[in-house]
């Protein structure tokens, strides 16, 4: 069974955004939508309120309804609201209400480790041990909390991708 949206999920400096082109071609050039928080982030900035996380979910969520209505299946996202709503987490220690009621969830969940180098990129703001360590603790737990279907992928460089391909080849299995 091809899943409609496989979506790639994790903190910060975790190959997400190396791997959704890659996938996207694998796939033989199916859609992926960019992650909408980086974008959002380098037009206005990084000190974000709960309003801008909002619209960055808000933002995210339509460009995945229209990727979607393309009908070429699977669609990669580069995260989704629910990473926004860790990020909500992260800076706020809490999540605005809309973050409960969206519900346009992916198929898939790969949720990538803390096993890279953190990178400052100039958008990127937890990159101590700790921070990282946390921001990855949220990300499982909101997966576990949506009772989406998941799986965790480790390893560097090649093995990070085959380790992908192989985490999706497994959860379409089941």
């Amino acid at each position: 069974m091809t899943p409609r949206s496989i979506c790639l999920h994790g903190p910060e400096s975790t190959g997400k955004s190396t791997l959704a082109p890659r996938l996207a071609q694998h796939f033989g050039g199916v859609p992926f939508v960019a992650e909408f928080g980086r974008a959002y982030c380098e037009a206005f900035g990084t000190d974000l309120t709960m309003a801008d996380l909002v619209e960055i979910g808000k933002g995210h969520d339509a460009k995945t309804r229209h990727a979607l209505g393309e009908r070429h299946y699977p669609v990669i996202l580069d995260t989704d609201p629910l990473m926004t709503a860790v990020w909500a987490d992260m800076m706020f220690g809490r999540r605005d209400p809309w973050f409960a009621t969206w519900t346009n969830t992916a198929d898939i969940y790969l949720l990538y480790d803390i096993d890279l180098p953190w990178v400052e990129d100039g958008s990127r703001v937890f990159g101590s041990v700790a921070e990282r360590r946390r921001f990855f603790e949220l990300s499982r737990a909101i997966l576990e909390e949506r009772g989406v279907r998941w799986a965790l992928v480790t390893g560097e460089g090649g093995a990070r991708y085959i380790n992908t391909l192989r985490a999706i080849e497994a959860l379409t299995r089941d």
